[in-house]
């Protein structure tokens, strides 16, 4: 364990992330599909997270074989259920928005750094599949319900964190459509109004349920996803910071009980960045490393007021998290910036596949 790796522009310690790189590719399933842990199951969208980490690691070819594994559990109507283990269906009670949308991040994440044109073209048919499938269950008011029930039958309801995702994932499936040469203005208008109800309609959300203000994503993800604009994201940030944020451990999961969770933590850095607070997002960052183990790999989270490492659970997607932070900080990939600006190319422009 060590604590204090303080990251800046251009240091990216290879040989110190290393070992978490080889520790997704460990978990990895034969078929490509990358499980929480060893044993796990493995959901679409914590799947996508770790695939990232391995794309910013250099492993293009066991990146691919994620991608491609998703491609071949992909459902008629565009979707994935919502848990897998060892490439069986374990959770078919629901289809997720968020979790089916994330699959456009990931592709322009890896072709945005391997700059594989073959990827892209593969990918291109499950991307625009996923996109449809998410769009439909947008609703009058620009919010998008947060899953769709065994039957396909939607469960209108919206998350702002799930909502957030999914507006980052269209602005990543509008770019794929545009150097793929085949523009879906339809993405962009769906983006829009989601942004509009993200930003306008906090009626739209948690309509059903009790609110979800006190998990920590719902304040950082509108920041994280470009839904904020930058010139109010770091009052945004500031408005919370202390219901969340602890010092030398970092980010709880929810405001209400005393645990600080890695991924949320990471999360939260490329947040900051995205608001131009690099101070604040350097130092943040740098209390993580005291939750990483031996093999690369990082806990989940820790639980403060008991002294506790909890769960007993080291994820994939954790080490993902770490793995885009660090990129984000150190700007090490061509995809360094995907979480930290949004960037939508012009669909007259030559971004397109044909060209360069």
């Amino acid at each position: 364990m060590m604590s204090g790796l303080y990251l800046s522009k251009g240091i990216f310690p290879e040989a110190f992330f290393s070992p978490t790189v080889e520790y997704i590719r460990q978990v990895q399933l034969a078929s490509g599909a990358i499980p929480w842990f060893e044993n796990g199951y493995c959901d679409p969208w914590d799947h996508v997270e770790s695939a990232m980490g391995l794309s910013i690691g250099g492993d293009f070819i066991n990146a691919e074989r994620a991608y491609y594994w998703l491609a071949s559990q992909q459902l008629a109507d565009g979707s994935w259920w919502a848990a897998y283990k060892d490439d069986v269906v374990e959770n078919s009670e629901r289809r997720e928005t968020n979790f089916v949308a994330y699959i456009a991040t990931g592709v322009w994440h890896h072709y945005l750094i391997s700059q594989r044109r073959e990827f892209l073209i593969k990918m291109w048919p499950v991307v625009e599949k996923a996109m449809q499938f998410v769009i439909a269950e947008q609703q009058a008011e620009g919010d998008i319900n947060w899953a769709v029930d065994c039957d396909g039958k939607s469960k209108e309801d919206a998350l702002v964190t799930g909502c957030s995702s999914i507006y980052k994932s269209l602005e990543c499936a509008h770019n794929i459509a545009v150097v793929m040469k085949s523009p879906r203005p339809q993405w962009l208008s769906a983006r829009e109004k989601l942004g509009q109800a993200l930003r306008n309609k906090p009626h739209r959300f948690d309509r059903t349920w009790e609110s979800k203000a006190r998990y920590s994503m719902d304040w950082f993800y509108p920041v994280l996803c470009g839904v904020v604009p930058k010139s109010q994201a770091s009052q945004h940030l500031q408005a919370r910071w202390g219901e969340f944020v602890e010092q030398g451990m970092g980010c709880r999961c929810v405001s209400d009980e005393p645990w600080v969770t890695v991924a949320e933590s990471c999360e939260l850095t490329m947040a900051l960045l995205a608001a131009g607070d690099h101070a604040r997002a350097i130092e943040l960052y740098s209390y993580l490393h005291q939750w990483q183990l031996d093999d690369g790999s990082y806990w989940t989270g820790y639980q403060f007021a008991q002294d506790l490492l909890w769960p007993d659970e080291k994820p994939t997607w954790t080490a993902g998290a770490i793995l885009l932070a660090a990129d984000a900080l150190t700007e090490h990939t061509a995809a360094a910036k995907l979480f930290t600006s949004v960037e939508l190319l012009d669909a007259s422009s030559d971004e397109s596949i044909g060209n360069g």
